[in-house]
């Protein structure tokens, strides 16, 4: 009999989260992370936000048997190689609380590594 894994991705708009408080989307993100999902979420947290969520995942590590940590990776545009309209733009959009970025995030129990190039993302999962 073959043995067959499922992983599952788990898209979110920014929308979804963009009118929670900065403990609200912690809490979002770490409830779907929890149930094994990978989360692909569009747009970007803020750094403080990053920061918090790493910070709280290191302490289920110690309460929740099995939970290992999350990996997370942010893509975004490089703007260096825009020209001065291209990164006005990009800034205006910047200002107004969009970001063209994407972020993964997923439980350390199911990718062990996640390596980007501009050109393609890898995610290693563990067995």
């Amino acid at each position: 009999m073959k043995t067959i894994n499922k992983l599952t991705l788990q898209f979110i708009p920014f929308t979804d989260i963009e009118k929670l408080d900065s403990s609200g989307r912690i809490k979002k993100l770490l409830d779907i992370i929890l149930k094994n999902k990978i989360i692909i979420l569009q747009g970007k947290l803020k750094a403080d936000e990053e920061a918090r969520l790493i910070e709280d995942t290191m302490v289920l590590v110690r309460h929740i048997k099995g939970f290992k940590g999350v990996e997370l990776v942010v893509i975004s545009e490089d703007v260096s190689e825009l020209d001065w309209f291209s990164k006005f733009k990009h800034g205006v959009v910047r200002a107004l609380g969009q970001e063209n970025a994407i972020t993964i995030i997923g439980p350390a129990s199911v990718i062990r590594e996640i390596k980007r190039d501009p050109k393609k993302i890898e995610l290693f999962l563990n067995k």
